[in-house]
């Protein structure tokens, strides 16, 4: 009689091997889409009294107590952090970049990804200090969705086209972590926050004296993680200061940094991401109108610096950078592929919504932001893919001067 068990492990490790060579793009999409159709279902009430739920841990007179959506943001996205800390340091050392002129084109243009669409937001909210606040929602962009949707084009798209807008997405990542620590630090608590320096520094002093087994560094991950969700400081930035204390020199056939990052996308992909999207993308419908969006400089803010303001600033920051001579592109990448990139970069989904949550804690104005963002981004993907959809014609490449 043969065994029917048997195979079930060659089955289920196949299965694990074919995810992790997929995108998750489209499982965050159907974590999105279910959002929106839980928040406004008859169980939206009871999903949105879950999400608000306290859980945590006390012993004497400490505690340690954050809601359902608070585990989520601020706990499971710190390891989404660690593994962007991770691909940052990589591209740092090794990757696209790793020299000045490697750097140079995608830096440029998401320098101009990044200051205009927050001077759009800040022109769309003057006067209105309250919405002042979310002038760093449209700065974002979200890589898994913009490579996603470049991913849809197939073979299409050159090489260089990826490249380009991964170490944009990169550089984007590195300014939004900046503008996390920086403008969403409210007040300091200096001991904790010395508390998390010291275990910073004795996560490297391990690095330093060769220990490269993964258990210290993920122990300290947690430690810091804690030291600074007391500090005042956004603790996901824990991820991000402990990726850069993991061993990455090379000694066999992997780092353990390396190690680590091909294991973490699996999880960011397919766990990390589609709850962070469950969690924060509910929009229920009947909260908000029409008109009450077009009028609201939030989301004006919003849809203008992703929509208008992302492609304007990378395409134009580029254009200016090329003709001055101080950056030059992939070849292969045409004008008109550059506006397609460009206008991917206005895909601001999961960072956005991010962002938006610290500079709107409590809920305030957390309708408007998810309409704004679903919209732009949305408009954006379709923008991007409409622009790199149409037939080449050997356009004209930009050069330099």
């Amino acid at each position: 009689m043969p065994v029917l068990d048997a195979p079930r492990p060659r089955v289920v490790a196949r299965i694990l091997a074919a995810l992790r060579g997929a995108s998750g793009g489209p499982v965050l999409l159907v974590a999105a889409i279910a959002a929106l159709a839980l928040a406004n279902s008859p169980a939206g009430p009871a999903w949105a009294h879950l999400l608000q739920t306290p859980f945590g841990v006390s012993a004497g007179n400490s505690a340690f107590v954050l809601p359902l959506v608070g585990w989520v943001n601020d706990g499971l996205m710190a390891v989404f952090f660690l593994l962007v800390g991770l691909e940052i340091r990589h591209e740092l050392s090794e990757g696209q970049l790793a020299s000045l002129p490697r750097a140079a084109a995608p830096a440029v243009a998401a320098l101009g990804g990044m200051l205009l669409p927050a001077a759009i937001y800040l022109a769309c909210s003057y006067g209105d200090r309250a919405a002042l606040r979310g002038w760093a929602i449209p700065v974002a962009t979200d890589i898994a969705f913009s490579l996603a949707a470049l991913r849809l084009l197939g073979k299409r798209m050159p090489v260089g086209m990826a490249v380009f807008l991964t170490a944009l997405a990169i550089i984007d990542d590195i300014g939004a972590i900046a503008v996390i620590a920086v403008a969403y630090t409210e007040s300091l608590n200096v001991a904790a926050l010395l508390a998390a320096g010291f275990a910073w520094m004795g996560l490297f002093a391990l690095n330093r004296a060769g220990v490269r087994t993964l258990g210290p560094y993920l122990v300290g991950f947690v430690l810091i993680w804690a030291a600074l969700a007391r500090s005042g400081i956004h603790p996901t930035l824990a991820g991000v200061a402990v990726a850069f204390t993991i061993p990455n020199r090379t000694i066999e056939e992997r780092s353990p940094a390396r190690s680590l990052e091909h294991e973490l996308v699996f999880w960011v992909s397919w766990l990390v991401l589609p709850l962070f999207g469950l969690a924060n993308a509910g929009l229920r419908f009947a909260d908000v109108s029409l008109r009450t969006l077009a009028s609201d400089p939030v989301v004006v803010g919003i849809v203008l610096g992703l929509v208008v303001g992302k492609p304007l600033g990378v395409a134009g920051a580029t254009w200016v950078g090329v003709r001055s001579g101080l950056v030059r592109l992939p070849a292969q990448l045409t004008w008109r592929l550059l506006w397609g990139a460009a206008s991917l970069c206005g895909i601001g989904f999961t960072m956005s919504l991010f962002i938006g949550a610290l500079a709107f804690p409590g809920g305030a104005r957390g309708a408007e932001v998810r309409a704004a963002v679903f919209f732009a981004s949305l408009l954006s993907a379709a923008i991007g893919v409409a622009l790199l959809a149409r037939p080449m014609h050997g356009g004209a490449r930009p050069t330099r001067r």
